[in-house]
């Protein structure tokens, strides 16, 4: 078997119809567009969105609402994702991105209390919840909010 011997299997390629190659071609003349209106000229055809006349769905929808830019997004942080950290070791955002807790922009750091902890640690943090706060302090550790 050589290169210039390989063909394609029967079937899998098929040639594409002419448009427009005279009337025994079967699509010539109009190439199959039909005889008038917008969409047989060149050119012709509707705008996106356009929907036959109706009102369009994007002057159909109510614009309403408000989505504010300066908007704050913290990355939320619960208190039994610190388990994997030593005790000894401040935890500040750049120790929670280096351990993959944090993924992505974020304004801040928040820490949630959900789970429990056994282990003293300090914590560096832009928000902290109550109930956070109490377990880390009950543990032994300390929450420093910047």
């Amino acid at each position: 078997m050589k290169l210039n011997n390989l063909t394609p299997v029967a079937g899998s390629r098929k040639v594409g119809k002419r448009k427009g190659r005279g009337p025994g071609s079967g699509n010539g003349t109009t190439a199959g567009r039909g005889t008038k209106g917008h969409n047989s000229r060149s050119g012709g055809g509707v705008r996106p969105g356009f929907e036959g006349g109706q009102m369009p769905i994007h002057r159909r929808l109510p614009k309403r609402g408000f989505t504010n830019i300066f908007k704050k997004e913290y990355a939320l942080i619960n208190i039994r994702d610190l388990s994997r950290f030593e005790p000894g070791n401040p935890i500040d955002e750049a120790a929670l991105i280096k351990e993959g807790l944090i993924k992505g922009q974020y304004t801040g750091v928040k820490l949630l209390g959900q789970g429990e902890i056994d282990k003293p640690f300090v914590v560096k943090v832009n928000k902290a919840s109550k109930a956070a706060l109490t377990k880390v302090e009950a543990a032994g550790g300390k929450v420093e909010v910047v």
